[in-house]
């Protein structure tokens, strides 16, 4: 059975970060990420047939060799020397400075501690499904995947001045995007650079969207986080893209001749502000004269990195790079660098980004996009607001997966978008009011529209025009609702032409509004059909990321002319599915296969930190003292498909126990209290009362034929009647479940591939899409019902009725007062 693998993460994080004790995030991780290479590399080249591998394992530096060095006295001294030195000195490509000490007593600790963390941290990746030897590497493979997974939570807990080494994916995305990157431009001599690369992500994001074996080159101050990226990139597959360390501005290492070397694309992540960047930099006689536009202050270093790119760039290269909002508008010798560059023609673009999305800083950023490509040819500037696009995650803000597309396919377009995106000509950002200041609200008012209460609609009742007018997009799909809802009542004023409490039935009755509903239910159920057909194509060894990049494009393409469904709300419906379920089960899928993917499997106690036995995890159906589960197609689907009258009556036999327990509970009610007929038996206090079947029997005896108890008798055995009952039904209950469970658990064994593809496709899949695309459309069509009521609401009774309203209560006030005999003056 192939492990889920969102489980697959999870775990190797909880397994590492257990064992990490006091040491800082930001040096563990350099400890687990070597174990993910060696284990990688060991799986993928140890046996290679090659003639040139591009890894040399030597003899006696595998995993495999790490794995019999478990529990020796010397182990920190032994993977030093016979794993990561022989490793080193086989290939040139690997410097002694990228994997940690793992002998370093300040970290791991002394001793038996020592021995038994490393131990432990092996033990982690012997696991049987890390097994890399069938890796893929097209991008869609689960070792790269999990070492982005265990890269983010450690620049998660790594604190603020530490988490730079990891630009999040979705921003790498974005920029590997905007740049315009793509299988259609991209030949074998295309050349990408990332002149502070952190551990590579960006670099390799950029891999990602050129679908080729290009050129990757980048260099990192930190000679730790240097070494990360070599490995980051031998593990994503790309093991000749070359990452030197050393400092970018001072001492760039990436020259043709005495020249810096340009590429067809650059993209960067830089350091926020860079305190030290002119350190070891004589700005005034820079031997590749990037200041000649000006030089930076000494203590804001973002334009230093800006101008280091803009000298990497071919004559008509491309690039991106995330900066922090104050090199839009920062004054003084940023102000002067600002308008060069404007002028120049190579500014393409500015998208502004929420605040803390970033790991070493909460401020909020932009990506600044060049193309020296027809620059000067090139008239404004493309400026996106995209602040407002996220969600929150933990400590930080997320992008989702809709605010990326949604800022690609805008960018793309270059389509001005009312509030969110405009492309602003250089005329009026040279003009003296902005002054080449390029701070984003300046040019687009991504500002809230104010819900401006109406003083004369107060004063003399009606409705505003202009509130109903702005329910424009509305009323263009449903031109006659407007006309039903609403009567003229005087100048600017409308009235409502039935009552507030029949407007949702109103609107839901009107044909239009009917058909709209009706037209988003087509464009889904169009979808859904040939989405079916996708998805039972799909089988084993297929390739997860490229199933759902084709049925989530077609979903957003398919609500784009859906009208008033915002097409993005629908996508990020189907791609939190993704996230959640649906990418585990088709990871499932393409190990597996259908039939041998849906297989339960067993659950099996294990002991917690208290050393007692316990489930981890509760299972799905219980066969006697066995448990279950099947993450891809769960027992419920089984029984509705194919049990669903042993379920019908299952659940009359729950409806008859909750029926027993009621009456049960009502009984004791009753019979409690001082002189309640039950008292005598009741056990406990409060909520926790309780009447046994021992303590009434006890009573019973007690109390034999005497005559003046015969009430409590009765009453005794009545409740003794509804406890044989309800023990019978639970009986009745248990044996019918654990029947139905046999033939589900028979089931699973005979299933064939179609049978599986309907129960995940039709009936798990799509019409959980299905629920949740329905709900988004609902939510749509509330919210025009939500408004009418408010407004007509907000407006229903005007001063001089509120004024008669307070004046006829206040009289009867006084009149209730008088009558009581109250006096006041």
């Amino acid at each position: 059975m192939a492990v889920k693998k969102s489980d697959l993460y999870s775990s190797l994080w909880a397994s590492c970060d257990e064992l990490r004790g006091g040491m800082d995030a930001s040096q563990y991780k350099d400890y687990v990420l070597f174990m993910l290479f060696i284990k990688y590399v060991s799986d993928k080249y140890a046996n290679s047939t090659d003639l040139e591998p591009p890894i040399t394992i030597p003899e006696g530096a595998s995993f495999a060799d790490m794995i019999a060095l478990k529990g020796n006295p010397n182990i920190g001294d032994l993977i030093n020397t016979q794993i990561i030195q022989p490793l080193v000195d086989s290939n040139e490509s690997l410097a002694r400075t990228d994997f940690p000490d793992f002998n370093d007593p300040n970290k791991l600790g002394e001793g038996n501690d020592r021995i038994e963390r490393l131990t432990n941290l092996i033990a982690i990746f012997e696991s049987p499904d890390l097994d890399f030897s069938k890796n893929r590497a097209d991008h869609d493979d689960i070792l790269g995947d999990a070492y982005e997974y265990l890269m983010r939570h450690f620049a998660t807990e790594s604190g603020k001045s530490k988490g730079q080494f990891y630009t999040p994916s979705e921003v790498s995305r974005i920029i590997a995007k905007v740049i315009g990157i793509s299988p259609k431009n991209t030949v074998a001599g295309t050349t990408a650079y990332d002149p502070t690369c952190g551990s590579g992500s960006l670099l390799l994001k950029v891999a990602a969207e050129a679908g080729k074996r290009i050129t990757l080159e980048g260099q990192e101050k930190d000679v730790t986080t240097a070494g990360l990226a070599r490995m980051n990139m031998i593990l994503h597959d790309f093991p000749t893209a070359k990452i030197v360390a050393g400092n970018t501005l001072a001492n760039p290492k990436f020259l043709d001749g005495d020249r810096l070397r340009t590429y067809d694309y650059v993209v960067a992540n830089p350091p926020f502000s860079d305190k030290a960047w002119s350190n070891g930099i004589d700005t005034g006689r820079d031997p590749h004269a990037r200041f000649s536009w000006g030089t930076p202050p000494r203590k804001q270093g973002d334009y230093a990195y800006l101008l280091h790119i803009i000298r990497s760039m071919k004559g008509s290269g491309k690039a991106a790079c995330i900066l922090p909002h104050g090199v839009l508008f920062r004054g003084n010798a940023e102000a002067e660098i600002r308008e060069a560059l404007v002028k120049s023609g190579y500014l393409k673009g500015i998208i502004g980004l929420p605040a803390n999305l970033f790991y070493g800083t909460g401020i909020p950023a932009c990506i600044v996009v060049l193309d020296k490509e027809n620059a000067a040819a090139r008239r404004g500037i493309f400026m996106i607001d995209a602040s407002k696009g996220f969600r929150k995650d933990g400590a930080k803000n997320r992008l989702r997966e809709q605010d990326l597309h949604r800022i690609v396919d805008t960018f793309a377009r270059a389509a001005d978008v009312p509030g969110y995106a405009r492309m602003v000509p250089h005329d009026e950002i040279a003009d003296p009011k902005n002054a080449y200041n390029l701070n984003l609200p300046r040019y687009i008012d991504s500002s809230e529209a104010e819900d401006i209460h109406d003083i004369d609609a107060h004063l003399n009742g009606g409705i505003p025009v202009r509130d109903i007018d702005a329910l424009d997009r509305w009323w263009k799909v449903m031109p006659s609702l407007r006309g039903q809802l609403y009567s003229d009542l005087r100048p600017g004023y409308l009235s409502l032409t039935l009552p507030v409490a029949d407007v949702k039935a109103a609107i839901e009755g009107h044909a239009e509004f009917q058909a709209f509903t009706k037209a988003a239910a087509d464009v889904f159920a169009a979808w859904r059909t040939r989405t079916a057909a996708v998805a039972r194509a799909f089988g084993l060894n297929s390739h997860p990321k490229e199933f759902i990049e084709a049925v989530s494009e077609d979903l957003l393409e398919s609500f784009r002319k859906a009208p008033l469904v915002d097409a993005y709300d629908v996508y990020q419906h189907l791609m939190d599915y993704w996230a959640e379920a649906m990418q585990d089960d088709a990871y499932l899928v393409a190990v597996a296969g259908w039939a041998a993917g849906a297989q339960p499997r067993e659950i099996v106690k294990r002991k917690n930190k208290e050393g007692k036995l316990v489930w981890p995890e509760p299972g799905d159906y219980q066969i006697g003292k066995r448990r279950f589960t099947s993450d891809l197609v769960p027992s419920r689907l089984i029984i509705a498909r194919y049990f669903a009258a042993d379920q019908t009556a299952l659940d009359a036999l729950d409806a008859r126990l909750a029926e027993l327990e009621q009456q049960m509970t009502e009984a004791l009610e009753d019979g409690a209290g001082e002189d309640g007929l039950l008292t005598e038996v009741i056990e406990g206090e409060g909520e926790k009362q309780k009447i046994t079947a021992k303590a009434i029997k006890a009573r019973l005896k007690e109390i034999g034929r005497d005559a003046d108890l015969a009430d409590e008798r009765e009453a005794l055995l009545a409740y003794q009647a509804l406890i044989d009952e309800f023990d019978e039904a639970k009986k009745k209950r248990k044996a019918a479940e654990e029947k139905l469970y046999a033939k589900v658990h028979a089931r699973y064994a005979a299933f064939t591939d179609d049978e599986v593809k309907t129960l995940v496709v039709a009936d798990k899949w799509l019409a959980t899409i299905d629920a949740r695309v329905g709900g988004e459309v609902a939510r749509v069509a509330q919210s025009l019902t939500t408004r009418v009521r408010a407004l007509a609401e907000r407006y229903e009774k005007p001063l001089p009725k509120l004024e008669e309203d307070v004046e006829t209560l206040a009289t009867r006030v006084a009149g209730h007062l008088k009558a009581m005999g109250a006096t006041w003056n």
